[in-house]
């Protein structure tokens, strides 16, 4: 059984954590390097057979037991105020928000915990923290490598994973999934012992 299913689904009434995925939405932006935290989400939500459906905080969201997950509804760089709305509507503070991102500084495949800290200039954080006034948050990051030659970041986190990149993307996709679990049932320094 998952660490996130407790069989107790919806029966508390605040979440333990708060799960978000963040991404670009629409089909254009599906499975490019900037959503793999969006991707990360759908993998938990598959896992715990779950439906994610809008709410009225920019997102769309689903709770097992004492995890919510969401992905917000809008562009990376405006993270912060569909978070902010997130947190509000399950009745959670900042410090049980765990943020799944890409990382370009992480080399392609790799998963790192982080339990708090900086942003290392990744837009959809800095929207986050700006917003929140906080950066005492947890973040799971999953890499997608540096950008080949000159191409300008902004360009190369807007493109998909070639095809010889899939399966490696695929095994992170699932590995920070475990991770998320693992923060869910163990806790942030467990997971933290663990994967990093």
């Amino acid at each position: 059984m998952s660490t996130m299913d407790s069989g107790a689904r919806d029966s508390e009434t605040t979440c333990g954590i708060v799960v978000v995925g963040l991404g670009n939405p629409g089909p254009e932006y599906s499975d490019t390097r900037h959503n793999a935290g969006a991707m990360v989400l759908e993998e938990l939500v598959r896992r715990l057979d779950l439906k994610l459906k809008s709410i009225r905080s920019k997102a769309r969201a689903a709770r097992s037991g004492h995890i919510c997950l969401a992905i917000p509804s809008s562009y990376m760089n405006e993270s912060g105020e569909p978070v902010s709305r997130i947190l509000k509507h399950f009745s959670a503070s900042p410090e049980s928000l765990v943020v799944v991102h890409d990382d370009l500084d992480l080399p392609l495949g790799k998963i790192r915990i982080k339990a708090q800290g900086g942003t290392g200039g990744h837009r959809g954080l800095e929207s986050i923290v700006k917003r929140l006034g906080t950066d005492d948050f947890a973040r799971v990051r999953v890499g997608i490598g540096r950008p080949p030659g000159q191409m300008d970041p902004a360009d190369f986190v807007l493109r998909r994973f070639a095809k010889s990149e899939r399966d490696e993307i695929a095994l992170a996709i699932s590995d920070a999934a475990d991770a998320v679990e693992a923060i869910a049932g163990e806790g942030i320094e467990s997971a933290m012992n663990r994967y990093n």
